[in-house]
């Protein structure tokens, strides 16, 4: 594996959307409300763990999303603006845990854990393209 020293705790990274038409639930087939859809959020705070660590990883590796543990407190609704944060409070060998929080312009609307591990893209599409052949 290559050098992942550059990834520390403390790390930090944000992301943000204002809320549109095609962010809402029933968009995206997760409700019928016209407001944020909880997926929207989840990921707009994997989003902001990418932003937190993806430029420190070496050439080749990217990090992805293993485990999610949110929850979804409030309504936002459209042409509000929304914004997570994720700051990595562990890494451990290839995997990095995060704290993720969203607020809208209003208040917290969600916040949780977050996991990701480091893999090598090649090594990983290999892994990819040997299930698709069996």
């Amino acid at each position: 594996m290559n050098d992942l020293s550059g990834l520390k705790e403390g790390l930090s990274g944000s992301a943000d959307i204002i809320v549109g038409e095609e962010h809402t639930a029933p968009s995206i087939g997760s409700g019928r409300v016209h407001v944020l859809a909880t997926p929207v959020m989840i990921n707009l705070m994997e989003a902001a763990a990418l932003d937190a660590i993806e430029r420190l990883l070496p050439p080749g590796h990217q990090s992805l999303g293993t485990h999610l543990n949110v929850g979804h407190y409030a309504a936002t609704p459209v042409g509000m603006g929304l914004r997570a944060n994720a700051a990595v409070t562990k890494v451990e060998g290839r995997t990095v845990e995060f704290r993720v929080e969203a607020f809208d312009d209003k208040e917290r609307v969600g916040d949780g854990t977050h996991t990701r591990v480091v893999v090598n893209v090649a090594r990983f599409d290999q892994r990819v393209q040997r299930k698709l052949a069996t």
